[in-house]
């Protein structure tokens, strides 16, 4: 079952007595937590609900919790969440419980109709092949909280701004997807800021999301790459000069700086062999939507220009690393010295 449909049942629908929560999408499993938690009218301090670690704790635990009788809970339940359940999958915990699965399977088989007990399994995967995982897989109802893809989380993110009433042109509402990053959680915690803001108004522009949601120093580093490879000196030395203030280190740009330009060089290399969006980001192993913008930034400059200032980073690191020349000084010199290539 795919997350909003889940959101839905758990509204209007009987509740199960075993949910799977299976995904890494951190906002889709927050929303199903609290749609749970609305549902059987808890709170966090209520004593019906129950929050099991089993990095820390042991499963025995939930079976125990499981038989004990609610006390305040609407509808007679009792809300049991049960978060990284590593044994589900093939990864090895040094420092985590051995679980005992016994008592738990045996529960499967006849769960309380008292508890909903809720595992929140934040993986891509599970191991299959697992007595463990097979019997949860076959007595739970499913979710599914994977993250989104590119055109479903830009979808999401559109309604989601189309639904708070908020008014962007086609620019700002591109605008605001490129600065939360196609992040669910992000997205929606800068929406909520745009309506405060907003207030009767609702109109959002550019200039309004460029002062209230943060550049993230990976934005700030997208827009000095862009500066640099096409000789705008006095925004790229201004950038820099920020960046510094803010505290970052010369150093740490520079690095930062090389990883993107390596990004664009290998993108445009896949791009010429015929590769597509989604072939270049598996082989490289980099979300798609930063290789979208990869292939956008790409295909404004030569090869020949990339590898130039590419070089000229991996000398300025050795340079700097070596103590042969002041980083900040060296950088400041780059920036020029990229200029002058156009």
């Amino acid at each position: 079952m795919d997350a909003q449909s889940a959101l839905t049942a758990i509204k209007t629908q009987p509740l199960a007595s075993i949910y799977l929560v299976l995904g890494k999408e951190q906002y889709l499993q927050d929303k199903i937590r609290q749609a749970f938690m609305e549902r059987l009218q808890l709170t966090k301090d209520d004593l019906d609900l129950v929050v099991f670690d089993m990095e820390q704790d042991y499963l025995n635990l939930v079976v125990a919790e499981a038989d004990t009788l609610p006390l305040f809970s609407s509808e007679d339940k009792r809300l049991i969440l049960v978060e990284n359940p590593f044994f589900l999958t093939a990864e090895k915990k040094t420092a985590a419980p051995e679980h005992d699965f016994a008592d738990f399977l045996t529960y499967l088989q006849h769960p309380a109709d008292t508890a909903v007990i809720v595992f929140i399994a934040p993986y891509e995967k599970l191991d299959e092949r697992k007595k463990i995982t097979k019997a949860i897989k076959k007595a739970a109802t499913v979710i599914e909280a994977q993250p989104l893809s590119e055109k479903d989380a830009t979808v999401y993110l559109k309604r989601s701004v189309e639904n708070s009433g908020l008014v962007m042109d086609r620019k700002t509402l591109d605008l605001f997807i490129q600065l939360t990053d196609l992040d669910l959680a992000k997205g929606m915690r800068e929406l909520e800021k745009l309506v405060l803001y907003a207030g009767a108004d609702k109109i959002i522009t550019p200039e309004i999301l460029l002062a209230l949601v943060p550049k993230t120093l990976d934005h700030n580093l997208f827009d000095l790459t862009n500066y640099l490879l096409t000789g705008q000196t006095e925004a790229a030395l201004r950038l820099y000069q920020d960046l510094l203030l803010q505290g970052e280190e010369t150093i740490k740009l520079n690095a930062i700086l090389l990883s993107q330009l390596r990004l664009l060089l290998q993108t445009q290399i896949l791009m010429k062999q015929g590769n597509q969006q989604s072939n270049i980001a598996s082989i490289l192993g980099v979300h798609p939507y930063r290789v979208k913008l990869a292939m956008q930034q790409a295909r404004r400059f030569s090869l020949s220009t990339l590898m130039k200032v590419y070089d000229q980073l991996i000398e300025n690191d050795y340079l700097v690393k070596t103590g042969i020349m002041d980083k900040e000084l060296l950088f400041e010199l780059t920036i020029l010295e990229a200029a002058d290539q156009f």
